[in-house]
């Protein structure tokens, strides 16, 4: 910066007004060059840190959507088997007593309902901040934005389903079974108490007409649930795929 100034002054003294103004456009000219590139690294710098940024981001996101590949993976195959059951069930209905089998009961008593949860952390997390400004894709943001209505429609279905199964159907198959007549079937521990108990009445349970709509209904509902399960299992694989090629590349 002296050796500007004393140049500066050297020109002002000798009046060279022409080359005071060529020397003077050219400082500034190296200062705007000089404020270009710093400006150059701190963008290159802040993208750098972006990318890191993306990259946690898409990390946590595949161990999120990894573990829900999982869960959608095992309740595809229980939805699946529920419905064979139910239909199986379904029938039973119109048997005589004596033809009311070990497995045929098992079936009409056993609801095999198990609660799933999904995991949302990392998907809620980025779209709640900041965090979406940092992914570059635009198809994944448009996935992004769209998971946590999927995983609500998918929560909502399995709410409506624990809600047949634990206030319709439950209730109804208790007024009609004692449960531990399965137990005497499976384990000759329990023989001995069966003559203390009241009898099962197995037609008259799928003869109720509140058992029969509770069947239904959570048939139609499991098949839709089994729709949505299907479909958010697709697009938890493409969500993933696509993450896992923005890491790779």
């Amino acid at each position: 910066m002296k050796i500007f100034r004393k140049i500066r002054r050297t020109l002002l003294a000798s009046g060279k007004t022409k080359s005071y103004c060529i020397y003077a456009f050219g400082e500034i000219l190296l200062i705007v060059i000089g404020i270009l590139i710093a400006w150059k690294i701190n963008s290159l710098n802040e993208i750098r840190k972006n990318k890191i940024v993306e990259l946690k981001i898409y990390q946590t996101l595949i161990q999120e959507l990894d573990a829900n590949s999982k869960v959608l993976d095992s309740s595809i195959v229980n939805y699946t088997n529920n419905l064979k059951t139910i239909r199986t069930t379904i029938k039973s209905i119109g048997l005589m007593p004596e033809e009311f089998t070990d497995k045929i009961k098992v079936g009409i008593v056993n609801v095999n309902y198990k609660p799933i949860q999904l995991h949302n952390g990392a998907i809620n997390s980025i779209n709640s901040t900041n965090k979406f400004e940092f992914i570059e894709s635009v198809l994944l943001k448009d996935l992004i934005a769209s998971y946590p209505n999927e995983l609500d429609n998918f929560e909502t279905q399995e709410t409506k389903i624990k809600d047949i199964v634990i206030n319709r159907l439950q209730p109804a198959i208790e007024k009609h079974v004692s449960l531990i007549d399965i137990l005497s079937g499976r384990d000759l521990e329990y023989k001995r108490i069966q003559n203390f108990l009241e009898e099962s009445n197995y037609e008259e349970l799928l003869n109720s007409r509140d058992y029969q709509n509770a069947l239904v209904d959570r048939l139609l509902q499991t098949e839709t649930q089994l729709a949505i399960a299907k479909s958010l299992k697709e697009k938890t694989q493409i969500m993933a795929e696509k993450l896992n090629k923005e890491l790779g590349s």
